[in-house]
């Protein structure tokens, strides 16, 4: 079977110029030095590799990497400089959301003419105008024009159109991350959808997480070139390895710090910090089946499994898990400290896993953060915080922090009882 994408030697580059006059006044001023050609930037730079149908490829790197052009290449936003691209198959894009939209008109006028624009014909987007708007949760203002719509609403009907055309190659650019995190499980949920359906994907995205849990393969670039490419988990590890490796070096913490903690520089930034002489390499959420979930029924039982690694060996480590609401309330706090699973030391790799039997809270938005710490609990080794979303799906008029197992009872009795 022929690969439904194909990236032959493809290089794109782009003319940069540098203190251009902006008027002729300039001009004559600086004289004929500043109309010299402009230096090439290259964005991309000889990346080959194939897609095959029905597979799903992550492409991660740092900002200016070239993602985003690779993507768009591929979509046929413009052609490369050097190279050939090949694709069989009806393609659909979520590249740039909210694209040919037009604020004076409404939603409902926006949601037809995007339908076209994408592909559908006008009976096909009139056919699905209701799931669009349920998707979108825009039923109130689907008649109100465009203008009147925050920045987030307007991005959730664009998704919402753009998750519902049919394709056979389907083109994701960081669109993971729109409206709040209810909606981003929704968008998270098509995607997958789309996947069992047998739609080839590539997904561009810096949430981790996310290509861990959806792609079959990975393409690290850096710098416009193909750094890594291969098996999600290999190629994440690479590429994480890295990043915590250039973090230390950047970060002001990775200098000697007071002796209360041992004088070991951290690896300090947004969502993780620690010295990482145990690396968590992976957090895996499972639900009640035994299958990785990030969504599940108040009372359902929640596996959470610690992947890690260490290069030397480390004594009487401690594994630690909390449950926090998204405004920071700690719903649960458990270590392996206050357990009886005793860890004497740790070396390599291996899977420190905790069990809860039921996860009795209400429905809502929490996350599940890790960290290892020393056995004296004086500093971290790893600690991941806010990363791993969890939803627990709400149980009709419960309200509160907890939902235990309880019923209600009616027992009546006559007046020669009481």
């Amino acid at each position: 079977m022929s690969a439904a994408i194909e990236v032959i030697h493809v290089s794109k580059w782009f003319r940069r110029a540098k203190d251009r006059p902006t008027s002729l006044k300039e001009a004559v001023v600086k004289g004929l030095q500043s109309f010299k050609p402009a230096s090439k930037f290259h964005a991309l730079e000889d990346v080959s590799f194939s897609v095959e149908p029905g597979s799903m490829l992550g492409i991660i790197g740092e900002n200016g990497a070239g993602k985003s052009t690779l993507l768009r290449l591929i979509g046929g936003v413009g052609q490369p400089n050097h190279g050939t691209i090949r694709v069989r198959g009806r393609i659909g894009a979520l590249l740039d959301l909210g694209a040919g939209f037009h604020p004076d008109l409404t939603g409902r006028e926006n949601v037809y003419i995007s339908g076209v624009i994408t592909g559908l014909t006008r009976q096909q987007v009139r056919e699905r105008f209701d799931e669009i708007v349920d998707f979108a949760e825009l039923h109130d203002f689907i008649d109100s024009p465009l203008r009147t719509y925050s920045t987030g609403m307007q991005m959730r009907l664009a998704f919402a159109i753009a998750a519902h055309i049919e394709p056979e190659i389907l083109l994701v650019d960081e669109v993971l991350a729109v409206g709040d995190l209810a909606f981003q499980h929704k968008c998270l949920q098509r995607i997958q959808r789309f996947k069992q359906e047998g739609v080839t994907i590539v997904l561009v995205s810096h949430d981790i997480s996310s290509i861990r849990q959806l792609c079959d393969d990975v393409i690290w670039l850096r710098h416009g070139k193909i750094e890594a490419h291969g098996p999600t988990e290999v190629v994440v590890g690479e590429y994480v390895a890295e990043m915590t490796a250039e973090t230390r070096k950047r970060t002001p913490a990775a200098q000697p710090i007071d002796h209360t903690t041992s004088g070991i520089p951290l690896v300090v930034n947004q969502n993780r910090f620690g010295s990482q002489e145990i690396s968590i390499t992976n957090v895996v959420l499972l639900g009640a089946q035994g299958l990785p979930a990030s969504e599940i029924d108040s009372g359902d039982s929640l596996t959470v499994e610690i992947h890690y690694q260490s290069q030397n060996s480390i004594e009487r480590p401690i594994f630690g898990i909390t449950l926090t609401r998204e405004d920071g309330f700690v719903c649960y706090d458990s270590s392996s400290e206050a357990s009886s699973l005793q860890i004497n030391a740790l070396h390599d790799k291996g899977v420190v896993t905790l069990l809860l039997d039921r996860l009795d809270l209400t429905g809502g938005q929490y996350y599940v953060d890790v960290g290892i710490y020393r056995q004296d609990w004086s500093y971290a080794y790893d600690y991941h915080w806010h990363v791993y979303p969890l939803t627990i799906r709400p149980t009709k008029g419960v309200k509160g922090v907890i939902r235990p197992p309880s019923h209600w009872q009616n027992t009546t009795s006559s007046p020669e009882d009481r």
